[in-house]
């Protein structure tokens, strides 16, 4: 195994974790979370009312750069050759919410859930950002991480 896995150093000073001595292995991480709007803004972004351009689209690639850029937002999280990021939008007519979800994929010594909740939080934001002229009261709900594979702590899939 690698260095100490701890976060600190000796003095109390925060480090990045040591992964140099783990195996390298396919790890997948899915997060999900939800924009939630008034039923009277949802029916506009949903008509393309928003002046800023097609909210879905641009999120959706908001969110596959989020993932790529995740190591330079998060303190300590390592720098990732990512091999693959989906990010996909679908409405939620009966809640007046977009369902924002996030798949990404690596295989190295670390695993991508951070990547994941960043590609969901960038999409999140994109849209809150295009669709705020029209509704201040949006709101970002139940960002969580779905599942995770690979790794020494093995799979993990939540449970609702």
């Amino acid at each position: 195994m690698g260095g100490d896995l701890t976060h600190f150093d000796k003095t109390g000073r925060p480090r990045m974790v040591d992964v140099s001595g783990k195996a390298s292995s396919a790890r997948t991480a899915t997060a999900c979370g939800y924009v939630v709007f008034s039923p009277q803004a949802y029916k506009i972004v949903c008509d393309g009312g928003v002046k800023k351009g097609d909210v879905v689209s641009v999120a959706e690639l908001a969110g596959i750069m989020g993932a790529k850029r995740t190591s330079d937002l998060i303190p300590l999280c390592h720098p990732l050759y990512i091999s693959g990021v989906s990010v996909k939008i679908e409405r939620d007519d009966a809640e007046h919410r977009f369902q924002v979800t996030a798949d990404v994929r690596t295989d190295g010594a670390t695993g991508v859930e951070m990547e994941a909740l960043t590609a969901v939080m960038t999409a999140c934001l994109t849209i809150y950002d295009m669709a705020k002229a029209v509704d201040k009261s949006i709101m970002i709900t139940d960002v969580v991480l779905l599942e995770k594979t690979g790794g020494k702590s093995g799979d993990y899939v939540r449970k609702e």
